[in-house]
């Protein structure tokens, strides 16, 4: 992926409009100390790391940080939030996830999403995308790179 920043998503996309090489961006989001508390506190992930801040400073962090998995799903949010995905999602399937640096509350997240490959299934009415999405904090600095394949209803079928 190169480092120009996208254009901003703006309707929904089936299997034929998502060819690899189209590049597009989610809207930006601040994550604040209220996702941080809810989703720690919820899912359980009650380590002093993401709930002290005095011990996030010993280790070396310099501000309260996200936990990686928080970051993930607010990233599939802002990507399904985007409209991409209405009415032609059907399923994730899977994919990888790389940490590339910390982000903390009053960081601003955009994602930037990249088709890498598309192929169409054998019953024809729907297509496995794969995407590249680089989650990329409010200095354009690359924290998460994401790939997911999704199944995507042809509208074309």
């Amino acid at each position: 992926m190169t480092d120009s920043r996208p254009a901003l998503f703006s309707h929904c996309l089936g299997f034929h409009q998502q060819p690899v090489g189209l590049r597009w961006r989610t809207s930006r989001r601040t994550v604040t100390e209220f996702d941080l508390m809810s989703f720690v506190s919820t899912c359980g992930f009650n380590e002093s790391l993401f709930m002290d801040a005095e011990v996030a400073a010993e280790l070396g962090f310099a501000g309260r940080i996200i936990p990686g998995a928080l970051t993930m799903s607010l990233a599939e949010g802002m990507v399904i939030s985007s409209g991409a995905l209405t009415g032609t999602g059907m399923a994730f399937l899977g994919g990888n996830l790389e940490t590339k640096a910390p982000v903390f509350v009053g960081d601003t997240i955009e994602v930037w999403v990249e088709v890498t490959a598309a192929r169409m299934t054998s019953r024809g009415d729907r297509g496995v995308v794969t995407t590249r999405n680089e989650v990329r904090n409010q200095r354009g600095e690359l924290v998460m790179v994401f790939t997911p394949s999704r199944m995507i209803k042809n509208l074309e079928a």
